[in-house]
């Protein structure tokens, strides 16, 4: 059984960090993919971040870029997301999600996804 769980969400002061963890059960295998996302209310998901189980590839959202690190801990089943320099703007629920369609940060090509994930930067 495939299975997601987000955490490491919170709230922080503009230009703080955190960092989001997704444990992976059932899925975590080589050429699978694993991408975080995010979405506020009445808004659509946004890809923010995406990784290739045992590889090297990793793709980011233009938002994101240089402030937003993916990576993986196979040993852990665990793909994290560090977040560092936040603004107001990443304040969204974050969601991690896996699929065997190749990275991607489109939400149509992931097949599992977990409940999500608060973060809530402050200005």
């Amino acid at each position: 059984q495939v299975q997601l769980v987000e955490s490491g969400g919170g709230s922080v002061q503009a230009g703080g960090s955190l960092r989001l963890s997704c444990a992976v059960s059932g899925y975590m295998y080589s050429g699978n993919s694993v991408g975080w996302f995010r979405q506020a209310p009445g808004k659509e998901r946004e890809g923010v971040a995406t990784i290739l189980i045992g590889g090297n590839f990793r793709t980011y959202a233009d938002s994101v870029k240089g402030r937003f690190t993916i990576s993986q801990d196979n040993a852990k089943s665990t793909v994290y997301l560090q977040m560092n320099s936040l603004k107001p703007e990443d304040t969204d629920m974050y969601y991690c999600a896996a699929g065997s369609r190749g990275p991607s940060l489109l939400a149509s090509r992931y097949n599992y996804w977990g409940q999500g994930t608060q973060v809530t930067v402050s200005s």
